[in-house]
């Protein structure tokens, strides 16, 4: 079966999203080096900024396999950057949580982040980006919607 033109240019988005989202990553990788972070860890501290979270909300949050985030915890743990603490929802399932030494990191990052963000936005408009913004948020929720009911199948 043919592409439609919507199908088409949602290929193209695709493509064009995954070599985003590499220099994106790239990027972010260029603003922790000086912290001593990854972009992969700056993830995981921006999942739990808000509040604590276990290992599996985070994994659900960031749509990334809970072994992958649970190896990235540990190693946050190791470094004094989170700590686990009880979970009173779940006994077994701690909860990740940023410590002073994490929350001091995420604010330097949040600096830079912005920084970056605004040289980086300066080459359009607010409503352009709100409204790709809006798009991407669109095509996320129908991607989740077909796999719920591909798991229903």
């Amino acid at each position: 079966m043919p592409h439609t033109k919507a199908g088409r240019a949602f290929t193209e988005l695709i493509l064009e999203t995954f070599q985003f989202n590499g220099r994106l990553l790239a990027a972010g990788d260029r603003l922790t080096k000086p912290i001593g972070l990854t972009s992969a860890r700056w993830q995981v501290l921006g999942a739990i900024e808000a509040q604590p979270l276990s290992v599996a909300q985070i994994a659900r949050k960031m749509g990334l396999a809970r072994q992958n985030i649970q190896r990235l915890a540990d190693a946050l743990e190791k470094e004094g950057i989170v700590g686990y603490a009880p979970n009173p929802d779940h006994q077994r399932a701690k909860l990740v949580r940023l410590t002073d030494r994490g929350r001091r990191a995420t604010r330097d990052l949040s600096r830079r982040q912005a920084q970056w963000a605004n040289r980086i936005a300066s080459a359009a408009t607010h409503s352009e980006i709100q409204a790709a913004l809006e798009l991407l948020k669109a095509l996320r929720v129908r991607l989740e919607a077909e796999r719920r009911l591909a798991n229903l199948d």
